[in-house]
Parts: C-alpha cells; structure tokens; sequence
C-alpha cells in the first residue's frame, strides 16, 4: 500500500466572481522512501498541492489516504495533529523565530507532541548532530549563514520522525554551492529511508530526484518515473549537465 494516495483532487477557488481550478483531477501514490520533485511554474498548482499533501489545507472533492489515514475530510485540529506527527516542513525562507535559540527552534514541534523539557532537548540535539549543527545549538538564526539556518531547518523537520518531509523551494535563498550541499543533505535523508519530496520552479533542482512530476493548470502534465519508465536522474547531485 503506498504511503500516500490521492484520488481525483480538486481544489477551487471563487474569486470577484471567479471560478479558480488550482487543482483540476490529480491522481497520485507515492510510496515510503521516495525522493520525488513537484515542478511547475508560477500559479501551476504546485503549491497548493502541496498544501493539501501537507495538511494545511483540505480539497474541494477527492481522497487522500495518508498512511493508512483518510484525511480529505479532516477538521483543522485533526489536519493539524497529523501535521506534526507525520510531517517536516523545510521552507525557501528558513521560517526561524529569531528570538529563539537553535535548538529551541528545533524543539518546537515537539511542544506539541508531549516530550518533557529533558527529551525534547535530547532529540533535539540529536537532531541538529544528524545534520552538523550540534556546534551552533546556543546560537540566534542571526548569527547563522543562510545554509547554517537551512540545515537549522531541515533538523526542526526532522526532530518528530515524520513520514514525509516537504521543502519547498529549499535553495532559492542560497548561493549555488550552498544550495547544492543542501540537495546532498535531502538525497542523503532519502537514501537513510526517508520520503522526501522537493517543491520547485528550477528544473535543475528537479533532475537531482528519481522521480518528477509536472504540474500545469492543475493537472499532472508530465511524469518521470524510474519504477515505470526505467529512466535515471539527468545528473547526479554534485555534476552539472
């Protein structure tokens, strides 16, 4: 069974009068352990896809089954538990509170979980060494580079276990070295097992992953599926085309 399915998804939107498709029949699975890229331009639908992957937000019609859970039809509080049990997000703007440390930062999701002070502060160090930031752990996001708060990121996704991690536009505010040591880091995550699943604009950024799916006018437009048509990535991560 896979990880996730969806089945005929639609999103609408009624603006001044306007009827909005963002998302006009999607039909997707996608299996644990995947390392997949959603690409489309600007006002694609590719991000409101991503939403309602990601339990921010519910579609107008369809189903989705998220391990083994229907959450189509779920309320904000159920959507919003299963966010932060099942879910990381990775965001192009870090989304870091700057009065708090980095580990705090990284301790966040896990305030709502449960954990005591001693183990959130445990798996949250735990954490931030998975991805080298164990050093950093009593500093401001302002005294972090733009990667340094990236990989503050990508450990704060990390710290609940989830089954998906989502990064959406990860490397648009970082140089291209940076950026590129960032995709190693999420190519590294699937290679340990976990589902990773990159939001962009950059087919560049797109061909580093296995499989890519296009989205246009809120539909599937193209697939690339290694499983089904036995192509590779263009490049690997660290080479250029």
């Amino acid at each position: 069974m896979p990880l996730l399915e969806l089945r005929d998804i639609h999103k609408t939107y009624y603006l001044g009068g306007e009827t909005i498709r963002a998302l006009d029949g999607v039909t997707l699975d996608i299996d644990s352990g995947e390392f997949i890229s959603i690409i489309g331009p600007s006002g694609s639908g590719k991000s409101t896809l991503m939403h309602i992957i990601g339990c921010l937000d519910s579609p107008t019609s369809g189903t989705i089954n998220l391990d083994g859970v229907m959450i189509h039809n779920a309320s904000a509080r159920q959507l919003a538990s299963i966010r932060n049990k099942k879910i990381g997000f990775v965001f192009q703007f870090f989304n870091l509170l700057p009065k708090l440390t980095v580990r705090q930062n990284v301790e966040l999701p896990m305030i709502y979980s449960g954990f005591s002070s001693k183990e959130r502060r445990e798996r949250a160090m735990n954490a931030l060494e998975s991805v080298n930031m164990e050093d950093r752990s009593k500093h401001r996001p302002s005294q972090l580079s733009g990667g340094q708060q990236q990989r503050t990121a990508i450990a704060r996704a990390l710290v609940n276990n989830p089954k998906i991690i989502f990064a959406d536009e990860p490397t648009g505010n970082l140089d291209s070295n940076t950026g590129e040591r960032i995709l190693q880091m999420f190519d590294k995550l699937h290679t340990e097992g976990k589902t990773v699943m990159l939001v962009t604009h950059d087919p560049e950024i797109a061909a580093v992953t296995p499989r890519r799916i296009e989205i246009r006018d809120g539909k599937i437009a193209n697939e690339i599926d290694p499983k089904l048509s036995g192509q590779t990535p263009r490049f690997n991560i660290g080479t250029k085309n």
